[in-house]
Order: C-alpha cells, then structure tokens, then sequence
C-alpha cells in the first residue's frame, strides 16, 4: 500500500456503520489517511487507495495491509444465528484479520469488543466478544468494550429509544426494566483510540470497559428520554420469555425483524459487574449521560 509522505494510516473494518463511521471522521479530522476494508469498495475508491476489498471471516493478504499504522476492527456480521456460523465468520475472521496485520506489521491493532463480553454471558453476541478478546490477548491489541454508544444527534441503538420514548403512548418494559446499562460518548470512544494509535499509552492484556460508571435501568432511560421530549407514556411490564420465544419463531421462519432474539437475551443478561479499573489505572475519564444535552 502507498501512503503519502508523513502521513499516518488507518485501516477501519465496518467504516459503514454508526461507531465506523464516527471513527472513520475522526481519525481524518486528526489528520490520518483512512482507507476502508469493506465488502464492496467502489472504482473510484479503490483506484484512490481509499478502499480494500474484505469480507469477514476470509482470508486476507497480509501484503495488503503494508505501511500502516493503525487497525481498527469494528465490524460484526449480524446475519448469522448458529454459533457455528458466528463463530467461522465473526471469532475465526477477527483472528485471521489480526494475524494479517501482525504479519504485515501494522502498528497500533484496535479490537471493538463489548460491554456484552464477560465470563458467564449468556448472548451468542457477548461469547463471541469474549474469544474475540481471549484470542487476541498476544497480539498486543487494544481491547475496547464500549456500552451504548450515543453522540449529541443520537443514532443507532440509542437513536431507537429516543424515537420510542417520543412516539410512544405505551412502553413495554422487559421483566420490568430493572436491568443496569451504561453509556459511551463515541467522542470519548474515538479520543481513546486515538490516543492509543498515537502512543500516549500502550495497551494491556484486560480490555477497557469505555463508559461512564454510572449505570442506568432501562426504565429510568426510557422515563429521562420521554420526559425531555415531553412525552408522558405509561409502562408495562411485559416476561421476556414469552417475547423471545416469539422473536425465535420469526426467525427460524426467516421473517424479517428489526430485532433480534439474541439482542434480547444480551439485554436480560447484563454484566452486573462491569470492571472499570483499567480505565482508572490509564487514568481515562469518560462523561456522564445527559439527556438534556442531546439535539432531540
């Protein structure tokens, strides 16, 4: 790969999505040269160096990822359901990119993990985070888990539950809505990559849970969203299991959903005891949700 003089590189798997995109902006905002590993780069990107085809899961030239200086891999392929499939495509994949870039000796590896990574989880999305991680611990990559991942113009997940809060006359709670989240700015998220690709601090062999300590019931989310938007919905509490028997259904008929049976179970199983310390120990500070403060 040809890289301009005195210009850094950085390489971002799933640039096309929410947090991609985000660390895509920024990384250029820095000055950095981002060049995409996307399934389907166009003519012009390619011919500009701007693109390099990947697809999760396959193998990758190590030749291919030469003279770059950071690796950042944020894709996850959603479409699978069976361990098996999630495990050859998105665990097996994320391994293979990860050689692929030792091997062609990139300098700073960072790996998008999940606050849904921990012992004892109960999600296929969290298992697979979680060797992820385990298989990636001697490759000296940086190991983020970030939690719900929002910005000032909320999107994504986040972005879901404000239109829910503000539309909504009914919400339902699953198993009452006890279950604790946690917030992560993707500023905050980004200014840690950067920080890491730059070589302010090196990284560990524990990942990095990125989000504020405060920790947030779903219901409480939902009461604060409506409540800025004005909106006054009633609350009710629905068992999840009945719902993600449902959810389960639909999909083994291959009816489309905007939500999986999988998100559900991560949903009803959270950490209960994120651990925060390696982010103390780097002395890395992230800030607290505000409601108030989004462009609603």
């Amino acid at each position: 790969m040809s890289t301009p003089p005195n210009q850094r590189t950085c390489l971002i798997t799933g640039s096309r999505g929410y947090l991609g995109s985000c660390v895509k902006s920024r990384f250029e905002s820095e000055g950095w040269r981002v060049v995409e590993l996307t399934r389907k780069p166009g003519a012009e990107e390619m011919q500009a160096g701007a693109a390099i085809p990947f697809r999760l899961g396959e193998e990758i030239p190590p030749e291919r990822l030469r003279g770059v200086g950071a690796l950042v891999h944020c894709a996850y392929d959603f479409s699978w359901r069976s361990w098996e499939k999630i495990h050859s495509v998105n665990v097996l994949g994320a391994e293979k990119l990860f050689q692929a870039g030792r091997s062609a000796g990139v300098g700073k590896l960072i790996f998008i993990s999940s606050i849904s990574a921990f012992e004892d989880c109960k999600s296929l999305y969290g298992k697979a985070k979680l060797e992820i991680e385990q298989r990636l611990k001697s490759t000296g990559a940086l190991l983020l888990r970030p939690a719900l991942i929002y910005g000032d113009q909320p999107k994504g997940i986040v972005g879901s539950l404000v239109k829910q809060a503000k539309n909504s006359r009914v919400l339902p709670l699953m198993g009452g809505g006890v279950q604790k989240l946690y917030f992560s700015h993707h500023d905050d998220l980004t200014r840690v990559m950067l920080d890491f690709a730059d070589g302010r601090f090196s990284a560990g062999p524990a990942p990095i849970t990125v989000a504020h300590e405060q920790g947030w019931t779903f219901r409480s989310i939902l009461e604060t969203l409506a409540r800025v938007q004005g909106n006054k919905p009633r609350f009710v509490r629905v068992p999840w299991r009945p719902v993600w028997l449902a959810i389960k259904c639909c999909e083994l008929l291959h009816l489309p959903l905007d939500f999986r049976s999988d998100s559900l179970v991560s949903l009803m199983h959270q950490n209960p005891h994120p651990s925060f310390e390696p982010a103390r120990k780097l002395g890395l500070q992230f800030r607290p949700f505000r409601a108030e403060s989004l462009k609603l």
